[in-house]
Parts: C-alpha cells; structure tokens; sequence
C-alpha cells in the first residue's frame, strides 16, 4: 500500500495568503482617503465603481505607465514611498496635455514575496500623489509570484483614467508658426535615464548611493529619488483661459522626441539650448560618460520636465498666469515652418 502523501499548501509554493490579506488592509485605509462622492465601491471589490456626471460630450482619457529602472534606486535604499508619487504624478501629466482632468487611478504592485511593509511605503505614496492631484486611488492587484522576481524586489505600474468635454480637448492642431515654447523645471531626472545614470553614477563612478559628489551637495540616492514632478495646475490653469495651444510631457525621447507629438503636420520648433538651466545631476552624467549630444538630449529631460505651447499674441498673459502660481518658466524657442530634416532643431 502506497504510503500517505504529505500534505502541501499553498504557502508551500512559496504564496502566503496571510502576508497578501495584510497588505491589502494596510492599503485600504489610505487608498479610502483619496475617495469622493462618484466613488461607488470599497478597496476589495471586483471592480472599482465610479460615477461620472455632469459633462455633455465627455471624452475619457486614459494612460498606463510604470517608473522603469528609477525602482532599482528604491531596492538600494529601502525607500518606496517616492515612487508611488512618481507613478501617479507621470500618469497624471499623460492626461493632462489632452485637456483632462483626472478621475480615478488603479495600481499593480508584484514581489516573488510579498512584504506588507513595503506595500505600504509604496501605497502611501500613490495616496499622497492621487489627493495632490484630485483624483482617487479606486482599486488595484497586489500579487505575490514567487521565482518571478528576485528576492527584495518588485515590480509597480498603475493606470489612469479622465475626462474633457470633447470640444475642450488639447489636441495640438491649433498650433502655428511663431507660437512659443515655455519649459516648466523638472525636479530632477523624473522617471527617464535611469539605466544610463545608474550605470555611470553606480558602475563607471562607482557611487555608493550614500555618496556626495561636489556636483551634488547631497546623496547620490537623493537625487536620484527626487520625485517626478505634477503640472496638472499650471496646464489647468493655462487650458481655462484659452491660453494653451499645446503641452508635451519630457519623458523618455527627451525634448527631441517628446515636442514632435503635438505639432501639426509642416511645423518643427527651433529651440535655444542656453535659455534654461541645466540641473547639476545632467552636467555629471555628461561628463562621466562623455555622452553625445544627440544620445544626451533623447535620454534625459535636462531640467525640463513639460513644454507648453502658446500663442505669441498671448505670452505675456500666459506668464502673468504662470507668476501668479509661482511656477517657474522659461522661454525656449518657437513653432516654425518645416523645411527639412529634423522636427527638433537647437541652436
């Protein structure tokens, strides 16, 4: 006779039921605080439940994102509520330059095994970033897949849903030669670059994250973990006065890759490269790589994080708006005539 077989859970597999149930209900409590009226449902449900009212032709606007290697500097450290910030504040700027304001977000968070804490530090920072930015955190999947991810390790990507009235959208085509460019000031590299800057700052300097570079001032971590910046309030604010023709989030493809999306067919933009400041952080990773101009301009966002377009006959109105918010800006260049070659020209 065969013998008994040993009995086998699933925590046996390397999944602790427990461990998720404790997550979850670190999380409901902050998540529950990002909530308004048009949320129907609680953290936990199937599917999360939001009533949208009050628009004649709502247009839903949608973005799904992640923080790419930025999340390695969290494993490092041991901080993780900066990232939640950075996801959502990305998703939020995704929207924004369609015009939409946004409603809901909803989060994936995966470890090989999961660590109530960590779930935690990450949500706190997602809550913090969805009441900054007026939209509520309604649901997500925590999920623990044990040999997937390396131990300590996890991964993190989130998606967002909002709404403009049709006829409110942003979509570029009001754009003509001789409107300008103002930049508004990333916080630092943002979410983009991060495999380039890890390698130069980590391997080729050989950084500890604790270290200070003169350059710097502060830990290389720190600024590494600089959180990526939200300008739903300034294009809100331009969009509402019919001042805005345009707005291009710097994200991966930098200022020459990012600008081309919004311009009409025929149009380029000629951009003055000494009319911002470059960060410190962008002038290191420079001179340690010795990194071309062309590679340095579609990695990086140099210090500028969003890019509006507006109209000449209403700049001044449009910094007026800005210094009213304290934000800061900088005239970078102008809408042109195509004529040849590249959609981005620096002079």
């Amino acid at each position: 006779m065969p013998e008994p077989k040993k009995r086998i859970r699933y925590a046996d597999a390397g999944v602790r039921i427990d461990e998720a149930d404790r997550a979850v209900s670190a999380i409901r409590k902050m998540a529950r605080s990002t909530f308004n009226r048009n949320v129907l449902t609680d953290i936990g449900s199937f599917g999360g439940g939001y009533l949208l009212q009050g628009y004649r032709e709502p247009v839903l606007v949608s973005s799904a994102d992640g923080v790419g290697t930025k999340i390695k500097v969290a494993f490092l450290t041991g901080r993780h509520d900066t990232i939640g910030e950075d996801l959502v504040n990305h998703c939020v700027n995704d929207i924004a330059v369609q015009g939409a304001t946004p409603l809901f977000f909803l989060d994936y968070f995966a470890a090989g095994k999961l660590n109530a804490k960590v779930v935690a530090g990450v949500v706190k920072g997602l809550s913090a970033a969805c009441r900054e930015n007026g939209c509520a955190l309604i649901g997500g999947e925590t999920a623990e897949m044990p040999g997937l991810y390396a131990p300590g390790e996890y991964d993190l990507a989130g998606f967002i849903v909002g709404v403009v009235e049709k006829r409110r959208m942003i979509t570029g085509a009001a754009i003509r030669a001789g409107d300008i460019l103002l930049g508004l000031p990333s916080s630092g590299l943002h979410t983009n670059g991060y495999s380039l800057a890890r390698k130069l700052l980590f391997e080729v300097a050989g950084y500890a994250p604790q270290h200070v570079p003169p350059e710097l001032a502060i830990p290389v971590a720190e600024e590494l973990l600089k959180v990526h910046r939200s300008y739903l309030k300034p294009i809100r604010a331009l969009h509402g006065a019919n001042l805005l023709k345009g707005a291009a989030h710097i994200t991966g493809g930098g200022l020459t890759d990012n600008i081309p999306r919004v311009l009409p067919k025929g149009l380029a933009v000629r951009i003055q490269i000494a009319s911002w400041p470059v960060l410190p952080i962008f002038d290191l990773l420079r001179k340690l790589g010795d990194i071309p101009n062309d590679d340095f301009r579609r990695t990086f966002n140099l210090g500028l994080g969003m890019v509006l377009i507006v109209p000449r006959a209403k700049l001044t109105q449009a910094k007026r708006m800005l210094d009213s918010l304290q934000e800061n800006y900088y005239p970078i260049g102008s809408v042109i005539e195509k004529r040849s070659g590249a959609r981005v020209e620096y002079k």
